[in-house]
């Protein structure tokens, strides 16, 4: 099996629902598989310390875990159209991989989650794209010959995956991903884990 890494920074659960959709689209393609892992968070006042394992949720990802995918999933909510820093926070400390090559050639695809409408989503799937190809990465999107994305009345953009939650509460928790935002992370998933495999038979 080769893995394909679905690496993800949650606040409230949205991002977490879309990267377990994107994992299942991956999953759904022979011979690949999902390898899902989170950033802990960070203080902007001192360096935030967490335990080695989260006490849910699946694993905090290690270097290794991009050194050992065959593709990258990439997922953040947005922060004033931009990644969260917890998620930035982990990729500027991949300088050694950068210098290695570790990531060149490889697909990988973007996906975010937003409180609001016009809050950013396509910004910050944009500005989650530029450390990638500074790793050489091979961007995917979503094509419009899903149909779901021009039918779509919530998240969905063929820059990649997204969600609009809607947040009405203080908390900023909103509405769970819709059935058009699940399927198009599904699809966006097998497409990703399709090429990923393409160029493991190439190589």
């Amino acid at each position: 099996m080769n893995d394909i890494l679905v690496l993800y920074y949650s606040r409230h659960g949205a991002t977490r629902e879309l990267a377990l959709a994107i994992a299942q689209g991956i999953d759904s393609v022979p011979g690949m598989q999902a390898r899902v892992r989170t950033v802990p968070p960070v203080s902007a006042v001192c360096e935030a310390t967490q335990p080695d394992i989260p006490a849910d949720g699946p694993p905090y990802a290690e270097v290794r875990d991009l050194e050992e995918c065959a593709g990258l999933a990439l997922g953040s909510p947005t922060r004033f159209g931009n990644m969260a820093a917890p998620l930035k926070y982990f990729l500027d400390g991949t300088t050694p991989q950068w210098l290695s090559g570790a990531l060149a050639g490889k697909p990988a695809c973007v996906f975010t989650s937003t409180g609001s409408l016009h809050g950013g989503q396509e910004t910050t799937l944009l500005s989650m794209m530029l450390p990638l190809l500074h790793h050489g990465m091979m961007i995917l999107g979503i094509p419009y010959t899903e149909t779901k994305l021009t039918t779509t009345q919530t998240g969905g953009t063929p820059y990649g995956a997204s969600h609009y939650a809607r947040a009405s509460n203080e908390d900023g928790n909103g509405h769970g991903i819709s059935a058009d935002e699940k399927a198009l992370a599904v699809v966006l998933g097998a497409r990703l884990a399709r090429a990923a495999s393409q160029l493991v038979r190439g190589a």
